[in-house]
């Protein structure tokens, strides 16, 4: 009892109790009705940060029924397989088997899918040269307009093929507008306003009109980051930058340019690469990406990009993720 509480004949006043901060609400998907195998995968790549980066791989296995060039390369050299298969709607005659490979990928084998679409230009027609093309993205859209029905045609397409995913419960990383903020490509020569006004369109459309709700959104900027293209947070899950540098380093200072748009707590993503980052240098240098995604043919089996010793280096390092060491996606919890 203290001098001033024996005197007035009253005990001293219990201690303030101890304010614990607020917890951090955990990161939700952009699409509130996102499905449980699109929000599993999102998870794990959110808790992810700062420990893990998984592996990635683009396939060239366009149209050729089944080949695996990259994957059988990568195997064979490194007994190991990509955590994330990269595919890539380029080709009509392909949209179909592009889905039985990535069901396989997903059901049967474990891992993650994830798919980005070289669109060609709507009123021009599909494929990688038509993708940079001009196209009026101003009259794309106004309701009405024939780009506009042209662009609407074309989400419709593929809208249906990521609905077949959908449906047999496979969730899909979908990388629409990629490299956005280069002027190759028709949906990049716009500017940011324009961009970004065509990305809440698809948002809103395969979200809440088409109900694709196994889709985790996934920007992709190129090697230069600009905070004037980025939609905002209600539309974007994962972001990412592309380079095609020389070497093996962290790309550091690319990873701290994507967290000055969207944060540390977002999972950041180097969604295409030549060669792959030193798994040691990244864990050093704190550049925290989510995932790499090595480009496809020469980038990984010409011995240049990444010779067979870079190969082994990543897919047998703790630090990155390879397909066998995914979590059991059928599991409960």
């Amino acid at each position: 009892m203290t001098l001033i509480a024996s005197l007035t004949g009253c005990s001293a006043a219990p201690p303030a109790p101890t304010l614990m901060p607020a917890p951090t609400p955990a990161l939700k998907l952009s699409n509130p009705h996102a499905s449980r195998e699109a929000g599993k995968v999102f998870d794990y790549l959110v808790d992810g940060i700062g420990k893990r980066t998984l592996t990635g791989q683009q396939e060239s296995t366009w149209a050729s029924g089944g080949a695996r060039h990259e994957l059988d390369f990568i195997l064979d050299k490194t007994g190991k397989q990509p955590a994330i298969l990269g595919l890539d709607y380029i080709d009509p005659k392909d949209y179909d088997a592009l889905n039985v490979r990535a069901e396989k990928w997903y059901k049967e084998e474990g891992g993650i899918v994830t798919i980005c679409w070289h669109w060609g230009a709507p009123d021009i027609g599909t494929g990688y040269k038509n993708s940079q093309k001009y196209f009026d993205v101003d009259a794309a859209l106004r309701d009405g307009t024939p780009q506009n029905m042209a662009m609407m045609r074309d989400l419709d397409i593929i809208a249906g093929k990521l609905a077949v995913l959908r449906d047999k419960g496979v969730p899909v990383l979908w990388r629409p507008f990629h490299e956005f903020s280069g002027t190759w490509f028709w949906w990049g020569k716009s500017g940011p306003d324009n961009f970004k006004k065509l990305w809440i369109k698809m948002h809103d459309y395969y979200t809440v009109t088409k109900g694709l709700n196994n889709l985790v959104w996934v920007l992709g900027y190129t090697g230069e980051p600009d905070a004037k293209f980025y939609p905002g947070d209600a539309y974007v899950d994962v972001a990412g930058a592309d380079t095609y540098v020389k070497d093996h380093g962290s790309l550091k200072p690319l990873y701290e340019r994507m967290v000055a748009i969207v944060g540390p707590k977002r999972p950041i993503a180097l969604h295409e690469n030549g060669p792959i980052p030193d798994p040691a240098l990244v864990a050093r240098d704190g550049a925290n990406w989510a995932y790499f995604m090595t480009w496809h043919t020469d980038f990984v089996t010409d011995g240049k990009s990444n010779s067979v010793d870079d190969l082994k280096r990543a897919y047998g390092h703790p630090r990155y993720i390879t397909k066998d060491r995914l979590p059991d996606w059928s599991a409960d919890k």
